[in-house]
């Protein structure tokens, strides 16, 4: 981090307000990213992946069972 040489203090609040609005806009970033991540474990979303597994087992077997029938 360079050194900065301030000549005003208007350009100190400047500097500590940009600081200030970047402080919070990392918050909001990190709650966000919070929020993704737990919304991610929800277990629906664990298991979506599973039901379309799921799916597809039960059909083949089911037409598996169809098909034997008919031979």
């Amino acid at each position: 981090m360079t050194k900065q040489v301030f000549t005003s203090f208007e350009e100190i609040d400047q500097r500590l307000t940009i600081l200030k609005l970047q402080r919070e806009i990392d918050k909001e970033q990190l709650r966000l990213h919070v929020n993704r991540t737990k919304a991610n474990f929800y277990p629906t979303n664990l298991f979506g992946g599973l039901s379309g597994i799921a799916q597809k087992l039960i059909i083949s077997f089911v037409a598996k069972k169809i098909l034997k029938r008919f031979s």
